[in-house]
């Protein structure tokens, strides 16, 4: 078999991966198409292992490598992903852009209450000497 159809197929499927994560929003399409990606580059090391008559299989070594790293990404992946479907109720990236400790647990902090003379009334309870008078600030979600 000629060397020009597995090219052309990871050259394909590159696109395809490529057009995947430019212009999905869904955090689990872009897994996918990164997926895709990788897939690409796998058949091009099997491809150019075989062509070049590769005595000691680098090709197929590099593979096995980069799945195993594919599937890690995707076991951590699946996860955040999961994690963030379950704080926020969508996988969007685009409502992800926040991904502090709060951002990540679809928590946003309260701003600080001014009272009547336009100071800042937590800033007191934060110059307190004692742990006792400090009150964390409130969290809502």
């Amino acid at each position: 078999m000629h060397a020009i159809y597995p090219l052309t197929l990871a050259a394909l499927l590159f696109a395809v991966g490529v057009y995947g994560v430019l212009a999905r929003r869904n955090a689990v399409a872009v897994l996918m198409a990164i997926e895709l990606l990788l897939n690409a580059v796998n058949l091009n090391l099997v491809t150019f292992s075989s062509l070049l008559r590769d005595q000691y299989g680098m090709g197929q070594v590099f593979t096995i490598f980069l799945i195993t790293v594919a599937a890690a990404e995707t076991g951590l992946g699946l996860a955040i992903v999961l994690l963030l479907y379950r704080n926020r109720g969508t996988a969007a990236i685009d409502d992800a852009r926040e991904l502090g400790e709060d951002g990540a647990l679809g928590l946003k902090r309260v701003p600080p209450q001014a009272d009547g003379d336009g100071t800042d009334a937590n800033a007191n309870a934060d110059n307190a000497p004692t742990t006792a008078a400090r009150t964390p600030k409130a969290v809502t979600k």
